[in-house]
């Protein structure tokens, strides 16, 4: 037996249990609407299913696991609308802290997982206020806001044949994502890499057991320096330490002196150097000044060392943000009046009323009275 079947042509009306289903779904969107006013649907929707698809991109917390006396991993079920990412990247995450929320970066440091959660590694600074609320107050099933993952601090592909990769600290976290993503691929992975990782101590090393694991399997040769013992990493020593250092390619996350020790090392030699850092370098301030906020109302005292963001936030301003290192454009502002300093390289910008210029609060302090439309 045959059976013909006769396409619908392009463009034809669709059919009438279609039509009656999209006609049923809107009227129960209105009644919906009409119960919840005056609340808005997505409102009562963000309360009882916040990860779905066109909301706004938050997160589920899963689980808190301790690393260390003052780190944590947060895994984190993502909203619908994630769009994945490329191990060494990071994301923006949004927190409520005493009832203002701030954002701040941090690295991803799964590979592959078979849930579809993803994690960040967090080290609680002193006086940081969102690093510390997550690391030792957050709880599974709180829900957190997030970006999208951003950063080009990625492994090439091809792969080079030998990689080195230097950290401290909590640097380490961009580059464990990239070792578990290495390491959990089906073909294995013959790369030579030597993974140099400088901590305060033994028991400071964030992933310290994971590390060794993958140095006693030889998938990497593991060099721990500790500071209480070996002292502070010395960039004169990295002959010595990687004796073929001219055959590698150095990937280097960490404080901002020793990525700066590298950059002149690496440049002078013309040796290839890929940098993730965690905060822009502060190399000029000034005398600081006031900070007044038009829309808020709020009146600041900020010294000349201290990013705009940085001094708004510790006075409960709620400020916009991203990386907090200039590259983003998350944090700008206009600027009413007054002076700000680039902390990067000292310029100077100046604003007269009327000029609405526009800066980043991430890297510029107040050099005398600003008036910032926020």
């Amino acid at each position: 037996m045959s059976i013909s079947v006769t396409p619908r042509a392009s463009g034809a009306t669709a059919s009438p249990v279609r039509a009656r289903g999209r006609s049923l779904r809107d009227g129960l969107r209105r009644v919906a609407e009409a119960a919840v006013t005056p609340l808005q649907l997505d409102d009562v929707l963000d309360v009882f299913h916040p990860l779905r698809a066109g909301a706004e991109l938050r997160g589920r917390i899963v689980a808190v696991h301790p690393e260390t006396a003052d780190s944590a991993t947060l895994v984190i079920r993502p909203g619908r609308d994630w769009a994945g990412h490329v191990p060494g990247q990071y994301v923006r995450v949004g927190v409520d802290v005493d009832g203002v929320r701030l954002w701040r970066t941090y690295s991803l440091t799964h590979g592959p997982r078979a849930d579809r959660c993803i994690s960040i590694t967090v080290k609680g600074i002193p006086d940081g206020v969102v690093s510390n609320h997550l690391v030792h107050r957050v709880r599974a099933g709180q829900m957190i806001h997030l970006g999208q993952a951003e950063g080009d601090f990625v492994l090439p592909d091809p792969m080079p044949g030998k990689l080195l990769l230097v950290t401290a600290g909590s640097g380490i976290t961009p580059v464990i994502g990239m070792l578990r993503n290495l390491f959990s691929r089906a073909v294995p992975f013959e790369a030579d890499i030597v993974l140099l990782h400088s901590a305060l101590s033994r028991s400071e090393v964030i992933f310290g057991e994971e590390l060794r694991r993958y140095a006693a399997q030889g998938r990497l040769r593991l060099v721990e320096l500790h500071t209480d013992v070996h002292g502070m990493l010395d960039v004169a020593d990295l002959d010595e330490i990687v004796p073929d250092l001219a055959e590698r390619t150095t990937y280097a996350c960490g404080p901002v002196g020793l990525l700066d020790a590298l950059e002149e090392h690496h440049t002078g030699r013309g040796l290839p150097l890929h940098i993730e850092r965690f905060r822009t370098a502060t190399v000029v301030t000034g005398e600081g000044g006031t900070l007044t906020f038009s829309r808020s109302g709020a009146v600041v005292e900020a010294d000349g060392a201290t990013p705009i963001l940085d001094a708004a936030e510790s006075a409960g301003v709620l400020m916009p943000s991203g990386c907090r290192m200039g590259v983003c454009f998350g944090c700008v502002l206009p600027l009413r009046e007054g002076a700000v300093r680039d902390l990067r390289n000292g310029q100077l910008t100046v604003a007269a009323p009327g000029d609405g210029v526009i800066i980043q609060t991430c890297i510029s302090a107040a050099a005398g009275a600003c008036d910032i439309d926020n």
